[in-house]
């Protein structure tokens, strides 16, 4: 069985346009929750999310595109061209090139140029898609009788994320978009990297994406329930595991990471993150918006199988921690089911208390910090966590720690009981 390794991240997040200014934010305990400023949230019982500043879609993709393709492809885009310059695929003069003919094809000037564009591809995870361009053309169309676009139907679709990155960098492999609510990008990443051990492919650009700050969106979660309702503390509302949560502040952004078969990045002489050794899945059968800790042990333990790696090896949990009642205390559940007496020696902490929940993109961005975890040897810290519930007694981290990590863990769990987990370790030449 080939192994699989981390070659390259790319991130936008509420905390920053790349991983740099993210992993400092998460690091320096910064929230990215505001009050929503894409659109109107008057009237709404949460007017709260995790939105992209100063972002530009003109350093990635042409004006042209821009107006044709869904934000959420946009963030994608972008996450991508990073991560294909931190991989060392595409140089950093290529990557800012952005909508040029110089950028479309760039992979094509690598020296192993015809192996990669046939021997590499897309998956990409999105839970919403091209929702907020959708609840725009219907807004448009009922309020002002303007017609639909032409592009619509393929600027909103699930599958043109990693469409569009394939054609950017003129991959031939597979292209597949995948939508399991919040474990859509794990699940991305661990499929991307079954196709790499079994030999389907060298190299992946795999992650997740999300543009769901909208109406629709925000309207839709807040009316199940899900969603915070402390507008008046917004950078305090996220707070996994307090016994005060209410509920997670939904956000946008975007996480891809190059995956490379260990023997393919050695030979090009990439630097490697981490090793991706695990992954397990695992459906609860048992509620649509209720999770059950019974499934998401059921993941973990798979995933840990998959990596054969046991439960005294693991030092570091990244929680899916969404903030919601129910959610954390099934994950505390789980955890301890899985981890048993060894549960107190293992480091739990939450991204999603600064970043909040980038639903399909979650899974994604948290498996990155947790590779430069593995590689730096730092436990950023879960925030907000001022009164915690007895219930989730875990073995929280509130600071940023030094600590070397062999082995580590990271949730996501979806409305459905839909659970995707992934392990990975510390790389060793």
């Amino acid at each position: 069985m080939r192994r699989v390794v981390i070659t390259g991240i790319g991130v936008v997040t509420p905390l920053g346009n790349d991983i740099e200014t993210t992993l400092k934010g998460l690091i320096g305990k910064r929230s990215g929750i505001d009050p929503i400023e894409k659109f109107n949230p008057s009237g709404m019982t949460s007017r709260i999310a995790g939105e992209l500043i100063n972002f530009s879609s003109e350093n990635y993709i042409s004006k042209k595109d821009i107006q044709r393709l869904d934000p959420f492809i946009h963030y994608a885009i972008a996450a991508a061209a990073m991560a294909a310059e931190d991989a060392g695929l595409i140089s950093a003069e290529v990557r800012k090139c952005g909508g040029t003919k110089a950028s479309v094809g760039a992979i094509h000037e690598l020296p192993l140029q015809q192996t990669l564009l046939t021997n590499s591809g897309v998956i990409i995870g999105s839970s919403r898609g091209g929702i907020t361009s959708m609840g725009n053309a219907l807004q448009k169309h009922l309020l002002n009788g303007k017609p639909f676009s032409a592009y619509l139907m393929p600027a909103t679709t699930i599958s043109m994320a990693p469409s569009y990155i394939s054609m950017k960098f003129g991959i031939k492999g597979p292209s597949i978009g995948i939508s399991t609510a919040c474990a859509s990008g794990t699940n991305a990443i661990g499929e991307a990297a079954r196709m790499i051990r079994y030999g389907e492919i060298a190299l992946a650009f795999a992650g997740g994406s999300e543009a769901p700050i909208c109406r629709l969106a925000v309207g839709g979660y807040a009316a199940s329930g899900a969603l915070s309702k402390r507008n008046q503390e917004p950078q305090k509302a996220s707070r996994p595991f307090d016994k005060d949560r209410d509920g997670f502040v939904i956000s946008e952004g975007a996480g891809i990471l190059v995956l490379e078969e260990l023997d393919h990045a050695l030979k090009r002489k990439a630097k490697i993150y981490a090793e991706l050794a695990g992954y397990g899945i695992s459906s609860d059968a048992f509620h649509q918006t209720k999770p059950d800790s019974e499934g998401e042990a059921f993941a973990i333990n798979n995933a840990l199988k998959d990596a054969k790696i046991s439960v005294e090896e693991v030092d570091y949990i990244n929680a899916h921690a969404t903030s919601t009642p129910l959610g954390d205390l099934a994950e505390s559940r789980a955890i301890k089911k899985v981890f048993g007496n060894r549960v107190n020696d293992i480091y739990v902490s939450s991204c999603k208390s600064m970043l909040g929940h980038m639903l399909g993109a979650a899974g994604a961005v948290e498996a990155a910090i947790t590779a430069i975890s593995i590689n730096k040897g730092i436990i950023t810290p879960t925030i907000n966590l001022e009164a915690p519930d007895p219930r989730c007694d875990l073995n929280h981290v509130t600071t940023t720690i030094k600590k070397e990590i062999n082995a580590a863990v990271t949730n996501s769990f979806g409305f459905g009981g839909i659970n995707a987990v992934l392990v990975m370790r510390k790389f060793i030449g």
